[in-house]
């Protein structure tokens, strides 16, 4: 398990310097679709637009390198990434999509590269750029689940050995400021996480936001802090033993392969865009896409996971007498005082002068 993180290199009687600047690596040359790239585009809490346009107080100006959002192309986009290895962009930000392959199980070839050596006229293995960026990065990012922790690519039976940054760079591992790797998971990630995660990284450049908080699994604490099952409307369906059984139902989706009450994630909290949306906000379970041993120990998602059949057994009993003393008090308070009525009595125990108050039975609405 990685140590606690340190703080910032600093000088105790000293400011720190203004960073006016900020440059964005953005690789997606790992094992990966590019999804977490495209995903990004619609985020809100901040947009990818108000950080590039400096539209946000106080962050530094923001410059995005990454081949799915850029406007140049070959040479003229590679440039920033032999700046940036030469120490002439500083700082950035070194952000990685796509799982991490093992390129020294083979005898040739390789499996994930990005732009050609000009020396030797071969092409750049993935790996190759992280062993060159990750040294001089101010911080480093694992975008979506295939980066942070090897995701799809990464499962059992593949062919690449692939892995996450974590494990490629170590769980150990600090940028020159200081931070430890810095992971959003998600299959993909979710846009408002991420650009959330990236904000506070920049304002943290900046000096004027602390360490940021991650957990064992170095995720941000804010965001991955809670479970699904934690945020998810359903939630109370399970506490009373009432499970969906087939697919289309409002009722808790634990027996047709839900994983959310053991699953961090926020989704059901935060949706996809705009609040809206999330696995099981529309129906769809959860498979632990934001978790290190996905997919593998999730498998096979439709099948109602192994401990939810003891925890559902348990439930049987205490949610059914649950859901009855709950019947019982629900019809109760649903009815009126029966002084709420017309008539020439006063009869709600209002006492004019003295005595204390009298309570009569309520009645029943039809």
């Amino acid at each position: 398990m990685p140590a606690e993180p340190v703080p910032f290199s600093r000088k105790k009687d000293s400011a720190p310097a203004p960073v006016t600047d900020v440059h964005i690596l953005w690789i997606t040359a790992g094992l990966g679709c590019d999804g977490d790239s495209v995903s990004v585009t619609t985020a809100e809490q901040p947009s990818i637009e108000d950080v590039l346009l400096g539209a946000i107080p106080g962050l530094p100006r923001v410059h995005l390198h990454n081949p799915v959002l850029a406007y140049e192309v070959g040479d003229d986009f590679m440039k920033y990434f032999y700046q940036g290895e030469r120490g002439e962009l500083d700082p950035f930000v070194l952000v990685v999509e796509g799982s991490i392959p093992n390129e020294d199980i083979k005898d040739e070839g390789y499996w994930a590269a990005m732009g050609t050596d000009p020396k030797t006229g071969q092409p750049i293995k993935t790996t190759e750029w992280i062993d060159r960026l990750a040294p001089k990065a101010l911080a480093v990012v694992g975008a979506g689940t295939c980066a942070t922790y090897g995701g799809i690519h990464a499962m059992a039976g593949n062919p690449t050995q692939c892995m996450g940054l974590a494990d490629y760079l170590g769980w150990d591992w600090r940028s020159k400021a200081g931070l430890p790797i810095v992971n959003v998971p998600g299959c993909p990630v979710q846009p408002d996480n991420f650009m959330e995660t990236l904000t506070y990284l920049l304002f943290q450049a900046a000096g004027i936001a602390p360490m940021i908080p991650l957990d064992q699994q170095l995720r941000p604490t804010w965001l991955f802090g809670k479970t699904v099952h934690e945020g998810c409307d359903r939630a109370a369906y399970y506490e009373q033993d009432d499970f969906a059984i087939e697919y289309g139902s409002s009722k808790c989706l634990v027996k047709v392969g839900c994983w959310g009450p053991v699953v961090n994630c926020n989704v059901t909290k935060r949706g996809w865009m705009r609040g809206i949306g999330g696995c099981p906000n529309v129906g769809g379970i959860c498979i632990g896409c934001t978790m290190p041993g996905f997919p593998d120990m999730f498998m096979p998602f439709m099948d109602e996971p192994s401990g939810a059949r003891f925890s559902t057994a348990a439930l049987t009993v205490y949610g059914k007498l649950i859901r009855a003393l709950r019947a019982i008090t629900n019809n109760t308070v649903n009815g009126e005082p029966e002084w709420r009525q017309r008539g020439h009595e006063l009869i709600t125990g209002y006492q004019p002068k003295a005595g204390a108050y009298r309570s009569r039975p309520s009645r029943k609405i039809a």
